[in-house]
């Protein structure tokens, strides 16, 4: 497996909140002075403008630099995920991350598994994977079903199981039943901690290690369920709350928290 940190791990550095938001190569750049072997650039609508010649010097840099580039959108309309493919061409990119719902269009599993088997067939010859990602607003065991029905070794599942807490799924569960099917890994910690009060409680990210993530029984069962697999990319995430001592203060720990994500990654090689 390889290792690497997704933009969503830049989420408050490239957001409307930074003063000079940070560009796609400041992004890759940053990765590769962290150690990141991989780039995935995932939710990241301005590349949806990018022509080629803008394309292809992303993939210029990123070859002098190191990562793989990786992509991530969210639909599978069949026009939208072959303008994705496109895209992947252009970039050298092997794997789109994707999800089942859009704002306004939220496929039923039969639905789904129709709108896949029109596009999936297209990454299957371009030798893209297409990875769907475990979230609240699916049932995992429906993203599974829809997986299975397509039955093409070009669409899998992008773990994440921190996502469907919100679903009352159980971390634990989410692996066993996702791991023969994971493409990519999600590498995102998460805790709960108590409100003031004691009024409830603040489901948010912390650094990895800290909270309820598994990790080496989450990296333990996709292992011996795709056993010989070397191609399962991990990727740094997390959810950082914005700091009350404003702008620099969030940007300074998101960096630290990115830089003990990868560097923990790297010493479990």
């Amino acid at each position: 497996m390889a290792y690497g940190i997704s933009t969503y791990a830049y989420f408050w550095r490239v957001s409307a909140r930074a003063p000079e938001p940070m560009t796609l190569p400041d992004m890759l750049r940053d990765t590769a002075e962290l150690g990141g072997e991989v780039f995935q650039i995932c939710d990241y609508a301005p590349i949806e403008s990018y022509d080629r010649a803008r394309l292809a010097d992303l993939r210029d840099t990123a070859a002098d630099l190191g990562p793989t580039l990786e992509l991530g959108t969210r639909g599978i309309r069949p026009e939208h995920l072959l303008s994705y493919l496109d895209m992947a061409g252009e970039l050298g990119v092997t794997l789109v991350r994707s999800m089942l719902n859009t704002a306004d269009h939220r496929p039923d599993p039969t639905e789904a598994v129709a709108l896949l088997k029109e596009a999936v067939p297209r990454y299957a010859d371009a030798g893209v994977t297409l990875g769907l990602e475990t979230y609240e607003q699916v049932a995992t065991d429906d993203l599974v079903s829809v997986v299975r029905a397509v039955d093409d070794p070009h669409l899998g599942i992008v773990l994440d199981p921190g996502n469907s807490v919100a679903r009352l799924e159980r971390p634990a569960d989410v692996v066993r039943a996702t791991a023969p099917y994971v493409v990519n890994i999600h590498v995102k910690d998460f805790a709960f901690t108590r409100r003031d009060g004691w009024v409830g409680f603040t489901y948010a990210g912390c650094p990895l290690g800290e909270g309820l993530l598994d990790y080496d029984g989450m990296i333990a069962a996709v292992r011996a369920a795709r056993p010989g697999d070397r191609g399962t990319h991990q990727i740094v995430e997390h959810w950082l709350p914005w700091q009350d001592e404003g702008y620099d203060a969030t940007a300074r720990l998101e960096h630290q928290w990115t830089q003990h994500g990868i560097n923990t990654l790297l010493r479990s090689k």
